[in-house]
């Protein structure tokens, strides 16, 4: 008869060894993170006291936002202008016009008229006191006047932003209207100043 243990044999331990390399490989690939999906963080401890009251923590500072950048005081600019027209008298070249000194909101029309050259315009600077007459293209501190009509002018406001940004805007100044006191003042020089009649002769009877 044949002997039959020693093939059985083989073959159980062979079936043995074949589960165990099995049992193996699904372990490695069961602790192998899956491809698309991030493993799973352990929740770590903050730290904090359970019992303490929750504090929020202070708001980090952040960039401060753009603001205008405000005109430098009259008496700097009116130094400034005074370097100014030195310098352009050193190098004999034209010197700026004394309205670059004023800004927009710094002045009053008080006048509009013709000229040959067209219309123009009469302010008063209202820090100083004192009037210029202006036409279109005359420079100011923050601005330019475009044009002047019958009864206002228009300004090119330039604005300054602290980022380095320039804003352009369109403002009017309107004629100003005289108050009581001018208009009452108007009427009583008018009649001083206008020529005094000359008296009614008496007719001459004529000769028959």
């Amino acid at each position: 008869m044949m002997d039959y243990k020693n093939p059985i044999r083989y073959a159980v331990s062979a079936a043995v060894i074949l589960c165990a390399i099995g049992l193996t490989t699904l372990t490695t690939r069961a602790q192998e993170p899956v491809e698309g999906k991030k493993p799973v963080a352990t929740e770590k401890s903050s730290g904090r006291d359970p019992f303490k009251k929750y504090v929020a923590p202070a708001p980090k500072p952040g960039k401060a936002l753009p603001s205008k950048l405000e005109a430098p005081p009259i008496q700097v600019r009116i130094d400034r202008y005074r370097a100014q027209k030195l310098a352009a008298a050193s190098a004999h070249v034209a010197p700026p016009k004394p309205t670059s000194v004023l800004l927009l909101n710094e002045m009053q029309v008080i006048g509009i008229f013709r000229t040959p050259r067209g219309f123009a315009a009469m302010i008063e600077a209202t820090p100083i006191k004192l009037s210029y007459v202006i036409y279109p293209g005359e420079s100011f501190f923050d601005g330019q006047l475009v044009a002047i009509e019958e009864s206002r002018l228009v300004f090119r406001r330039d604005i300054v932003w602290t980022d380095g940004r320039h804003e352009k805007t369109v403002e009017t100044k309107p004629l100003r209207q005289a108050n009581p006191v001018e208009a009452m003042t108007a009427a009583k020089t008018a009649p001083a100043n206008a020529p005094t009649p000359e008296p009614e002769k008496p007719a001459v009877p004529e000769k028959q």
